[in-house]
């Protein structure tokens, strides 16, 4: 394959991810024209459900507005995780997790796939948790995460 042939393969495949949920591979591929949605890459604990479903009405998310689940550099262990009330964008993948919408950048898909979220009372911790086997290690704390 020439690089010119490379280059236009690369151009017509906006995205390939390999997702793994229990041992089964599944593909999504997303082109230009055309989206191929197989599963959620994340999932939502009944707690966590719950939880959004109180903090929708409490906080009267508007109308249109979805669960973004995302990254960003920073945090102790290099990555800290980005989870709130936003519109969909245009490089977004759209899901809906136990009748949650659910929006995440397609970059974001390597480092969130089969993340599992969860919300936690506890009497040393109270708030979100994220259970990521893609981290290699978290801090302490447990909202940030090195790949």
């Amino acid at each position: 394959m020439t690089f010119y042939q490379k280059d236009t393969f690369l151009r017509t495949l906006q995205c390939i991810f390999v997702f793994k949920f229990v041992n089964l591979y599944k593909i999504l591929l997303i082109m230009s024209d055309k989206k191929v949605i197989i599963d959620a890459p994340i999932q939502l604990t009944d707690g966590a459900v719950q939880q959004l479903q109180q903090l929708i009405v409490e906080k009267k998310v508007p109308d249109g507005h979805s669960l973004r689940v995302g990254v960003k550099g920073g945090g102790c262990a290099g990555f800290s995780y980005i989870l709130g009330f936003d519109l969909p964008k245009d490089d977004d993948q759209q899901f809906e997790v136990k009748g949650i919408p659910v929006v995440m950048n397609k970059a974001h898909g390597i480092y969130l796939i089969g993340i599992e979220i969860d919300f936690v009372q506890g009497l040393n911790n109270r708030g979100f948790t994220f259970n990521n086997p893609n981290a290699k290690e978290s801090c302490g704390c447990g909202e940030s995460f090195s790949a």
